[in-house]
């Protein structure tokens, strides 16, 4: 069983850690729940730091002459500078984060699909867009782990989200070592999950590591750590993830029964009909990794990307496609 370093996640502050709503409300987030003892959580309410009470009147982002600005219909004051510069200051004071987890379709915290209404004192939406807290955050770290809660009751989506701050936060943690020893290490670890994400990086960070050039071992780790971002950018598709399962399943091929191997192959082809997350057919080749000791596979992070107490293979159906 692995030992994970505790990933380090912004999350907003309704999600469960205070009432801070508009209304006054909380949020309970079963999966933000299920993470309190895996990760250390850093909560913010942005509207409630910039000066709004609690209970509030609710601002919304309004297209003024295609500027976009963060008004509150029942006072018509303008919140968008401040929040602007409370987003700047907070962010730029982050030391250490793996990871964001915010409130969706907030006009403060939302990453996407929030409302844009016209400037007309009316309810007419014209488009969609992000908040303006939480599009700081993307320009800001476009290239960490970022979700909101709604997304996040997809499995596939969950899984990548898991996947990705694990990674980030463990290495996160070689960084701090700061030798090509551990650097050499996390890349050998992590060589199978890097080839289900995209073996084009994969490749650049394996020469990155071999430095031929003979870099200075801090533009080693900013390049590695660039390429490992680039890596994770994007979900692995399903025939890549089956295809580092097929070559996992290949060091037993001569070992397993024709039953055992049949139903492997069946958790495969449910997983590619989207029938079963990924978390389930790694699990049953990770029973095989331990009953056969093969210990390069025992070493490798893609059998156990993060704490198999956070498994959970419900869907909300948000996001299937993606």
């Amino acid at each position: 069983m692995r030992e994970f370093e505790k990933p380090i996640l912004v999350v907003s502050k309704c999600l469960g850690f205070a009432h801070c709503r508009y209304n006054g409300l909380i949020i309970e987030d079963d999966f933000v729940n299920s993470l309190r003892n895996f990760v250390e959580f850093k909560p913010v309410c942005a509207e409630f730091e910039i000066g709004l009470g609690i209970p509030r009147d609710p601002v919304r982002v309004v297209n003024i002459n295609g500027d976009l600005r963060l008004i509150q219909p029942a006072t018509k004051r303008d919140f968008t500078e401040i929040m602007r510069q409370f987003a700047d200051t907070y962010l730029n004071s982050i030391d250490k984060v793996d990871g964001f987890i915010l409130k969706s379709r907030s006009p403060s915290c939302g990453i996407k699909d929030v409302k844009v209404y016209s400037n007309k004192g009316d309810n007419i939406v014209l488009e969609r867009s992000s908040g303006f807290f939480g599009g700081a955050v993307l320009d800001k770290f476009p290239y960490l782990a970022i979700e909101d809660e709604g997304r996040l009751s997809n499995f596939r989506i969950r899984e990548h989200f898991l996947t990705q701050i694990y990674t980030f936060a463990s290495f996160r943690k070689i960084k701090a070592e700061n030798t090509m020893k551990a650097l050499v290490r996390f890349h050998s670890e992590n060589k199978l999950m890097l080839m289900a994400y995209n073996q084009k990086e994969m490749r650049i960070m394996g020469n990155i590591v071999a430095n031929r050039e003979k870099k200075a071992l801090l533009d080693v780790f900013n390049d590695y750590e660039h390429h490992l971002y680039l890596a994770f950018s994007n979900i692995p598709r399903y025939g890549s993830n089956i295809n580092v399962l097929m070559h996992g399943l290949g060091y037993f091929s001569e070992s397993l029964s024709s039953e055992e191997k049949a139903f492997f192959l069946d958790s495969l082809n449910r997983y590619r009909m989207k029938k079963l997350p990924l978390s389930v057919p790694i699990s049953i080749l990770r029973s095989f990794i331990i009953r056969f000791k093969e210990d390069y596979l025992m070493q490798q992070t893609y059998f156990e990307p993060y704490p198999e107490e956070l498994v959970e293979i419900t869907d909300s159906g948000k996001g299937r496609d993606i």
